[in-house]
């Protein structure tokens, strides 16, 4: 293993929060290795960037010589994590459990090695529990230390409902830490009460507690909000080489160093390197934001794909070039009255806008295209004959031909 200062450099690298780092240090100085648990609940089938951060924390501890064990909440999802949550999760079924389990590690192992990866489901522990133990369990806990967590303060003191279920989340969560055996929990930033509580069980139970380890939630390719697909700025772990490339090459320039540490696969000294680089004002952003893509296209497709989705790029934006497949849309090109087809409609038609109405705005901010010239702004009246069989295109990367 690597001394103990150097692991320090590379597990601290992006994190929020180590609880407490003296006690993880104490740990590192033993010289084995650590039993590092991250606990996913598969409500979800797809996966984005945001999702990977923790997993990429976890890789580094594998490449640091630690134990890896991935919990699937086969279990903990049939309550569902209430973290950061205004209302009750609606409960998935244990048939949707399930298909999604099988859909996340598919996509996990493509981030953490499968041979040093433990992979184990709650749900042989948590739904076993006879109500004996279960109240054992829930009497190391109060109501008032559940209570202090933000989201069930606020809706208890804004008279939200909150189902007496939901306050055996944490404490199922904290048992998987003691069934495991963990040294390290790791988790987004929003888990945090999650993580304590695990820390706490344990040492209520007469074990070592294990380190709470929190990442940040990235934000999304808008640089501002977190990713999330219901915002539409995310990068999907399936995504198609060519449109993640694209998707990470339109970051703001300002979150170029953020994507590099929580999202790619370079050592953290160079990582240091471009933050330092950024900082002073010497650093490439173009040239880093395509190292960027093709690094995590890389890593979750190959480097051919990457390769094939920077030329593809280059084609699209660098000479103005048409995909070679565009879908086809059939457009109603009927004339009105007035002789023109409304522009906005067949954009909004072809589901390139939401409504006519943002349609227009795209037209006036110069966003829409036929036949690779820019419609002018206010122009949403044409001439049918100047529509049929055009190429349309909205923005960067969306395109139709009107047949």
């Amino acid at each position: 293993m690597l001394p103990v200062d150097e692991q320090m450099r590379t597990i601290a690298s992006g994190a929020m929060n180590i609880i407490p780092q003296a006690e993880l240090r104490k740990k590192l100085e033993r010289g084995k290795p650590l039993n590092i648990k991250l606990g996913v609940d598969p409500t979800s089938p797809d996966l984005h960037l945001g999702h990977a951060v923790p997993l990429r924390k976890m890789r580094q501890f594998q490449d640091l010589g630690h134990k890896v064990t991935l919990i699937i909440g086969n279990g903990t999802a049939l309550i569902g994590d209430p973290s950061g949550k205004n209302s009750t999760r609606p409960q998935l079924t244990s048939e949707e459990i399930e298909a999604n389990a099988a859909t996340y590690v598919a996509q996990a192992v493509k981030i953490l090695d499968p041979d040093r990866t433990e992979i184990v489901h709650n749900g042989d522990w948590i739904l076993s529990l006879d109500l004996k133990h279960l109240l054992e369990l829930a009497s190391k806990f109060t109501v008032a230390r559940i209570l202090e967590r933000d989201d069930f303060t606020k809706r208890y003191k804004s008279q939200t409902p909150i189902a007496l279920h939901e306050f055996l989340y944490p404490v199922m969560q904290a048992y998987d830490s003691v069934m495991i055996e963990a040294d390290v929990e790791m988790g987004g930033n929003d888990q945090l009460f999650n993580l304590l509580a695990g820390r706490e069980l344990m040492e209520k139970m007469g074990m070592e507690p294990q380190v709470a380890l929190t990442m940040p939630l990235l934000e999304g390719t808008d640089g501002t909000r977190k990713m999330s697909k219901s915002y539409g700025n995310y990068v999907g772990l399936t995504d198609e080489p060519a449109d993640m490339y694209g998707k990470l090459m339109s970051i703001p320039d300002s979150m170029i160093a953020t994507y590099y540490r929580l999202a790619s696969t370079l050592p953290v000294r160079e990582i240091d390197a471009i933050d330092k680089a950024m900082a002073e004002g010497t650093a490439d952003p173009y040239r880093l934001k395509r190292d960027l893509a093709a690094n995590i296209v890389t890593l979750y497709h190959s480097a051919d794909d990457a390769a094939g989705a920077a030329a593809a790029f280059d084609s699209l934006f660098k000479k103005h070039d048409v995909p070679d497949e565009v879908p086809t849309f059939a457009a109603d090109l009927t004339p009105r009255d007035d002789g023109t087809v409304y522009l906005a409609g067949v954009i909004a038609a072809a589901g390139l806008a939401k409504s006519a109405g943002e349609a227009r705005r795209l037209i006036d901010g110069g966003g829409v295209k036929v036949n690779g010239e820019a419609v002018a702004p206010r122009s949403y009246n044409l001439d049918p004959a100047s529509l049929a069989g055009a190429t349309l295109q909205v923005g960067k990367r969306r395109f139709v031909k009107l047949v």
